[in-house]
């Protein structure tokens, strides 16, 4: 992403922070998986929506009208030691020529030069309770300068949630954002497709995911959103199953719920589809009643909307559906009002999606469902899930679980659905299994 897309936002956050403020974002620390083995570094969203800086150990520091500049990096200095072992850093000088900082300092300085830095500011921006040690840092920062008051010396009187203010402008997408989530959309249409063409029976379910990772990965996308879900007959009745271990037996379905990450950008993505090819009539009933449920919620993400509208209407679809089967007795206005069908569709029908999988952004604002508005991006994903044994259901039934994700920009004339060259319905998931329609 250019540099300029982060002098942007950072400009947008001083605009809505005015004068006599300062904002501290702290980079993600690494983490220990296991002795001396290292989990692969991802920098902390918010962290890098400001700054593209990739690297741990740093300090953002966002001052308006500061006459030295406004943006300032704590950051690793040069160390050719360490960078043989470890790999290059950026230090100082590339701090500020490759990412754009105003001033660089030692991240070890912190203490030294953050308090004079505050001491000129009545306002903090800070995520206090994410940082634990250096939420401990601030305040003592700011105690020891409320100590220094007989001195002249005036501490900030606010402490501020940057959550908030930030958050609320990573909801609305860019157009660099929007590229990198069509990146990571056509990425994982792709794998879908390849574990989709794959797939027969027999197969371990670890097998597909093989397939998804290969496509992530030689399509350019170093790492997955979020762990795959790849759950095979009643395994797809787990909603957050990751172990994928298990045989695909013939005659069940699939589930798979799997997308890439690129340039920092998340898709995600869920299909289910016969492990042999072909679905059952039990499996296809269920099935088309989830894409029905879909296409109903994708129905409502409009601009002006609320944001629970395309999940009333998926509830409503499948309710319906579920009552006209005999799996759900009563009338249909109780059934809903008294949630009856949470038996076996339990979660919500979106979310939001950005850098992080279940993005950031408030879905309610003061206590009313938020407006849907342009420039969002957010997930449709209805499902229905039916355990072997779930009281009052025949056995025909049994261990169907079925879920159907896309990917949808709100645009100013409806809605986009950016996943629409993944197949959806029975006959095209069949007809790609058989080997016909779409190329991997």
């Amino acid at each position: 992403m250019e540099k300029s897309e982060f002098e942007r936002r950072r400009q947008q956050l001083i605009d809505i922070m005015g004068e006599g403020s300062i904002a501290m974002i702290p980079a993600a620390p690494e983490v220990i998986r296991n002795r001396d083995v290292h989990y692969a570094y991802r920098p902390d969203s918010d962290f890098y929506y400001l700054t593209g800086f990739p690297e741990p150990e740093a300090l953002a520091v966002i001052m308006p009208e500061r006459e030295q500049g406004q943006y300032i990096l704590f950051c690793r200095e040069k160390d050719k030691e360490k960078e043989t072992w470890h790999g290059k850093r950026a230090g100082l000088e590339g701090a500020c020529e490759i990412y754009g900082a105003d001033d660089a300092f030692p991240i070890t300085d912190i203490d030294e030069i953050v308090p004079g830095l505050m001491e000129s500011c009545h306002r903090v921006y800070y995520p206090m309770g994410c940082h634990p040690e250096l939420d401990e840092k601030v305040i003592g920062w700011m105690n020891n300068l409320r100590q220094q008051a007989r001195k002249g010396v005036c501490a900030p009187r606010e402490i501020f949630t940057l959550d908030h203010v930030l958050h609320d402008m990573r909801l609305y997408k860019s157009e660099a954002e929007l590229q990198a989530i069509r990146a990571a959309v056509a990425i994982t249409v792709r794998s879908h497709q390849r574990a989709m063409q794959t797939c027969k029976p027999w197969l371990f379910e670890y097998q597909l995911e093989a397939e998804l990772n290969h496509e992530f990965m030689y399509s350019g996308s170093r790492y997955s959103s979020y762990p795959a879900i790849v759950a095979g007959g009643a395994n797809a009745c787990i909603l957050h199953y990751t172990e994928n271990d298990c045989i695909l037996n013939d005659g069940d379905l699939v589930l798979i719920d799997a997308g890439a990450e690129f340039d920092f950008y998340a898709a995600d993505v869920t299909r289910t589809f016969p492990v042999n090819g072909v679905f059952t009539e039990p499996q296809k009933t269920i099935y088309n009643l989830v894409l029905a449920a879909q296409k109903a919620a994708i129905d409502k993400v409009y601009p002006g909307n609320r944001w629970d509208e395309p999940h009333e209407a998926a509830v409503q679809v499948i309710t319906e559906g579920l009552k006209a089967l005999g799996l759900l007795i009563g009338k249909l206005d109780t059934l809903i009002e008294e949630e009856a069908y949470k038996k076996f569709f339990m979660h919500r029908t979106c979310h939001w999606l950005g850098m992080d999988v279940h993005d950031v952004g408030e879905y309610k604002i003061e206590q009313t469902w938020r407006i849907l508005e342009p420039n969002m991006v957010m997930t449709v994903e209805p499902g229905i899930y039916i355990p072997a044994g779930t009281e009052g259901v025949s056995e025909e039934w049994w261990n169907i679980g079925v879920r159907i994700e896309d990917n949808i920009l709100v645009t100013e004339a409806g809605n986009e659905v950016l996943t629409r060259a993944l197949p959806r319905s029975v006959n095209e998931i069949e007809m790609l299994m058989a080997g016909g329609g779409m190329d991997v």
